[in-house]
């Protein structure tokens, strides 16, 4: 029997999470494969975050279901981050709390999007936000960034995709998967296009926001006009090294957060209540390890810069955020070793894989089939050793 629903069946897998598990069968074969695939840091949970949790178990006050949109007191603590960090000013009741950031997406476009609505969506882009729209009935239009403009789309080209149908737009910045981040200016530029339209909502992902190596993060929504139109996603994954832990938050419209909190009631009720605790610690604590997370990651940045402009015919930007390079390969399509013609991005990571055995993601999966995305959330040892055997087997393909 097979009853598996249209929408299923339509919707398309998770391309990081495949590659993953591919390099996961590779492992058990016994073979030595280098992971540059996830969006995932390779640092532990800071140990005063782990504490947090552990007190909260000690405590044995927190194992009773929690509010739907969260504690209170974590909803204030990111209420007061959101004032502090990013000029953004919301209620605790404006804020909630979810099952890592890829829910309050969905949550998200759940609550606002209606059947055939479009949703502008700014390429390249993390490979969710298009399944996500879909999911809720809706089509994704995307806009794509080049290279050549550090892989940024452009507010006209915004303006120029915008049409009657049009309920939303989203990006992400710091991006994945190029690492691009956005300026004061060309967020302003942005900003003066949809407050043209009066009914379009700024889903705005900055969940790479402390791994910013500019100095200077923006926020959309803390600019003028732009509050009451944008639901900020952020969470604890990334900055603090808390994939594992599942906790996203949104800050957005009062009427936006409790179509989302009435969602989540339904699907998951609360995140997990010792996991807001440990949230709470690290956001009303000392940021300095995450600082120093940062740094080592900008160390690997410009590491992994030097090395990949040594494998010729890969054209690279010089990222200034989040922890992936995106460099456009297309001048490998088209190649062979003598066994195998690699004919796209796709053919290109799994060649990466079989041959060289490192696992990248094919850059189609995010929105531009000329690259690819690797990460650098590794050891400096792996990322050389992968680097070098990725210039090795490339130089097959003539």
């Amino acid at each position: 029997m097979n009853i598996v629903s249209d929408r299923i069946k339509n919707m398309a897998e998770s391309a990081t999470l495949a590659m993953a598990a591919k390099a996961r069968e590779y492992k058990a074969k016994g073979i030595n494969v280098i992971s540059l695939s996830l969006g995932e840091p390779d640092f532990k949970t800071p140990q005063h975050i782990q504490d947090g949790a552990k007190k909260a178990i000690d405590e044995g006050k927190y194992f009773a279901y929690p509010p739907v949109n969260g504690y209170l007191d974590l909803r204030e603590a990111i209420a007061e981050k959101f004032k502090k960090e990013n000029g953004l000013n919301y209620t605790p009741d404006q804020i909630v709390v979810s099952n890592g950031a890829k829910q309050s997406i969905a949550n998200i476009f759940q609550a606002i999007i209606n059947e055939g609505d479009e949703v502008v969506v700014f390429s390249p882009f993390w490979v969710s936000y298009s399944a996500l729209i879909e999911l809720a009935g809706g089509v994704p239009v995307l806009v794509k960034g080049g290279i050549e403009n550090d892989f940024k789309v452009t507010a006209e080209q915004f303006e120029a995709a915008i049409t009657s149908k049009t309920k939303a737009m989203i990006f992400s910045s710091p991006c994945n998967p190029t690492g691009s981040v956005f300026t004061k200016p060309e967020l302003e530029a942005i900003a003066k296009v949809v407050l043209k339209h009066e009914n379009l909502v700024v889903v705005s992902d900055e969940i790479y926001e402390h791994i910013n190596y500019t100095g200077a993060h923006a926020s959309i929504g803390a600019l003028p006009g732009m509050l009451e139109r944008t639901a900020t996603v952020n969470g604890m994954a990334k900055g603090f090294a808390m994939t594992g832990w599942r906790v996203g938050y949104i800050g957005a419209p009062t009427w936006l957060a409790k179509a989302c909190n009435k969602i989540q009631g339904q699907f998951t009720s609360a995140n997990c209540s010792i996991a807001q605790r440990a949230a709470l610690t690290a956001l009303t604590s000392d940021l300095e390890p995450t600082r120093q997370m940062t740094k080592e990651y900008l160390r690997r940045r410009n590491l992994v810069k030097e090395l990949l402009d040594q494998i010729p015919g890969f054209k690279t930007n010089m990222p200034q955020g989040a922890f992936y390079f995106f460099p456009d390969v297309s001048a490998y399509f088209g190649k062979s070793d003598g066994t195998t013609t690699v004919k796209d991005a796709d053919d290109l990571a799994m060649y990466i894989l079989e041959n060289a055995h490192v696992s990248v993601v094919t850059g189609g999966a995010f929105g531009d089939p000329d690259c690819i995305r690797l990460s650098y959330a590794a050891s400096e040892e792996e990322l050389r050793e992968a680097i070098s055997r990725m210039k090795t087997t490339l130089a097959k393909l003539q």
